[in-house]
């Protein structure tokens, strides 16, 4: 399993708190959009690498509970 390189954050310290606040919402939107998108692939991957945790993580399968 290939690691994701450490973060090296350089961010400015003179960053607004609105840019940062804007920053920080892009990112999140980002990440669910993401998910949204790739969430099988992810979802086979994770099982591919943690077998034993795939019922932890996703107790009820493809359907849900319902």
């Amino acid at each position: 399993m290939n690691k994701p390189p450490p973060l090296n954050p350089a961010f400015s310290p003179d960053l607004s708190d609105e840019a940062a606040y804007d920053i920080a919402e892009f990112l999140e939107a980002l990440s669910f959009a993401f998910d949204e998108h790739y969430y099988g692939q992810i979802r086979r991957h994770r099982r591919a690498i943690h077998p034993e945790r795939s019922d932890l993580v996703d107790p009820f399968g493809e359907e849900g509970p319902f």
